[in-house]
């Protein structure tokens, strides 16, 4: 045993030589992981600034001495009500103008005579900016006519509590934290992604790539234990895709800090604790991937080749986190126990500031250990076969 920890120290030396020296590689795998906090921090600090753009609703109107009334309503909510110009019609196909309010003529005598007085939204429902001044602007005038509704059954003697027989209370036991969970899903994905990502370059050049270069088999030669041999390379790729998930995971938590998420209503924690569970509930993936994409590159014949298919395979441990974004699935004991969706569930647990279960951390790492022994092995016994030497 003594022999066999030395033989794979010594592996691992020559493996950190090897690839801590190609600083331009070694910084490529690193950066890798940041796109997700990049791809988080850009994506929400706009969904902020749009959030807090529409709290400040322009809406011009065309014909607004026909409704003095309606445009008191909407002054006292908050709107800042212009004249429309005379092109507002163009101006709105042209998405210089989200939406224009159209009040009739004849809405004055529809609206003094107890009928319902028409007014129209002009709109393009093409454009996504104009999605949300269109909905307020909705909400605003469904508003004023229910309020004008019910002041005219009172005048008439009737309760306005007669035509809503039913009145629901909404409780919601949602804390600031969970609906933080609820919005922040890509994270949990992007972290199973960078256990994946971070490692490829190394097990890729630990297998194919030392056959593509012919020198796979003169290291096979040497007295070296094959399961040292392989135990050694799997430990420098394991190393660097450990430093790509601590960037990745330090990435978010800065992002997190920088985003303005109170604008959008939600809480997020992400102090030195939360950022320690998360690195240690998606450690056991970073462990188990680089011996997946080892014994995957191990049957490719070059880099190019090895690095094909684990592109498609490093795309595999998202779908669970994708299916839980879109589906509500309930959780399950043996789901920790099954890689990658173990993993986003406990990442979305310390998310939502339930805390980590053990129960949930021993599945997932007793799972996640083992099919690495059983990869580990797999690929010592494949090295022993000439067509996977040789390529042949």
């Amino acid at each position: 045993m003594k022999v066999l920890l030395s033989q794979v120290w010594a592996v691992l030396r020559a493996e950190w030589l090897l690839h801590f020296r190609d600083r331009r590689a070694l910084v490529s795998a690193l950066l890798v992981p940041l796109m997700g906090p990049a791809i988080f921090l850009a994506t929400f600090t706009a969904v902020a600034a749009r959030v807090s753009t529409e709290q400040a609703l322009v809406l011009p109107v065309v014909g607004r001495e026909h409704a003095p009334s309606l445009v008191g309503f909407l002054e006292r909510s908050g709107v800042t009500v212009q004249e429309a110009p005379a092109d507002y019609e163009a101006r709105v196909l042209d998405g210089r103008l989200d939406v224009v309010l159209i009040v009739p003529s004849d809405y004055g005598e529809a609206f003094s005579g107890g009928r319902p007085a028409q007014v129209q939204l002009l709109m393009d429902q093409s454009r996504t900016r104009a999605q949300a001044p269109m909905r307020r602007a909705r909400i605003l005038l469904e508003t004023y006519s229910a309020t004008i509704g019910a002041q005219r059954l009172l005048a008439r003697g009737v309760s306005p509590t007669l035509a809503r027989p039913l009145r629901v209370e909404e409780l919601d036991l949602s804390t600031p934290e969970k609906l933080a969970a609820t919005l922040l899903r890509t994270i949990p994905i992007f972290l199973v992604m960078a256990a994946f990502v971070g490692a490829m370059s190394v097990a890729i050049d630990t297998t194919a790539g030392e056959r593509e270069r012919a020198s796979l088999e003169p290291l096979l030669l040497n007295p070296v234990d094959r399961r040292a041999l392989v135990v050694g390379k799997w430990l420098a790729a394991v190393t660097v895709g450990l430093l790509g998930l601590g960037v990745c995971v330090a990435g978010f938590a800065l992002a997190v800090r920088r985003v303005p998420l109170e604008d959008l209503g939600v809480k997020v924690v992400l102090g030195p604790a939360e950022v320690g569970l998360l690195f240690i509930t998606v450690l056991p993936l970073a462990l188990l991937a680089p011996a997946l994409q080892m014994l995957v590159a191990i049957f490719a014949r070059s880099f190019k080749e090895a690095q094909t298919y684990l592109t498609g395979i490093t795309f595999l441990p998202v779908v669970p986190g994708v299916v839980l974004t879109f589906r509500a699935v309930q959780d399950a004991p043996w789901m920790w126990g099954v890689p990658a969706l173990g993993q986003d569930l406990l990442v979305s647990a310390v998310m939502r500031g339930e805390g980590v279960p053990a129960l949930g951390v021993f599945l997932s790492t007793a799972s996640a250990l083992t099919l690495t022994v059983v990869l580990l092995g797999t690929i010592a016994r494949l090295l022993g076969q000439e067509r996977i030497v040789f390529g042949r």
